[in-house]
């Protein structure tokens, strides 16, 4: 417990203070994390990392995740870079006799995906076009946070209804439902101190959008750990686990918001 907590005090340090100088510093970091993110799903699935079919989907998320628009220039990711990813690894199959096969390269292309756009949409919040990106970021962050730790405080303090056993064992109802009330609680107060910036009701839904979906991206997680029978995607934080065991709610959530719109800008 003292390892995990020391951990998470210099971990959380070090990102929200790069969150809050933002600009390059904070969007190399997120890059950084997406890149180590698919180093981990891709070990997690059984495939080498520096295997030569893997390198595409490095490169898929390195572009996903490379600062187009803090460095002024004009590409941006689309689903035309998708297909393009998508026929390179299928085009392996064909080039291999099946030695790399279809399994493989439907998971790596889905890492890619699921981790290129979570993080993609971490940093977008950031430079939110609004100004306001750290507020964002930290409504966001702090109300994902707040629905952990309630899940867990309440879940330890009452729970006695499990949620899921099957996939994630010491998960209950009460804790989940202590997680939701927390984080609409927290939205509810960035609100109140937004200075007209954040409505209470849309404050209402993200708060519910952060707590629900980011419960579900935690069990998402848990249940394809379970597949591969590991308890931690990786070793990078002592106590913790790796950074897709630290963020799999963070990389549901923010796309979330962003394609139900939930963030007015």
């Amino acid at each position: 417990m003292k390892q995990r907590l020391i951990t998470g005090i210099i971990a959380g340090i070090f990102f929200l203070g790069l969150c809050v100088i933002g600009n390059l510093p904070f969007h190399i970091l997120v890059l950084g994390m997406a890149l180590i993110g698919y180093y981990e799903f891709v070990k997690m699935i059984q495939i080498r990392p520096f295997s030569g079919i893997a390198t595409f989907g490095f490169l898929g998320v390195f572009i996903i995740m490379f600062p187009w628009k803090l460095l002024n220039l004009s590409f941006t990711p689309n689903w035309e870079m998708i297909w393009i990813l998508m026929f390179l690894f299928m085009l392996m199959t064909v080039l291999t006799k099946n030695r790399i096969n279809i399994k493989q390269i439907s998971l790596l292309l889905l890492g890619v995906f699921y981790i290129g756009s979570g993080f993609y949409f971490i940093a977008e919040s950031r430079n939110a076009s609004d100004g306001y990106g750290l507020f964002w970021t930290f409504l966001l962050l702090f109300s994902i946070w707040a629905s952990d730790a309630g899940a867990y405080f309440v879940g330890k303090r009452w729970g006695h209804n499990k949620l899921w056993p099957a996939i994630s064992p010491n998960k209950t109802v009460e804790g989940a439902i202590g997680g939701i009330i927390i984080a609409v609680l927290v939205a509810i107060g960035f609100a109140a101190c937004s200075g007209g910036i954040l409505g209470f009701g849309r404050a209402l839904l993200i708060g519910l959008a952060c707590a629900v979906i980011g419960q579900l991206g935690d069990l998402m997680q848990s249940a394809y750990k379970r597949v591969y029978n590991i308890k931690d995607s990786g070793r990078l934080l002592p106590g913790h686990g790796g950074i897709l065991d630290r963020c799999d709610s963070w990389v549901i959530v923010f796309p979330f918001v962003h394609i139900m719109m939930l963030m007015p800008y």
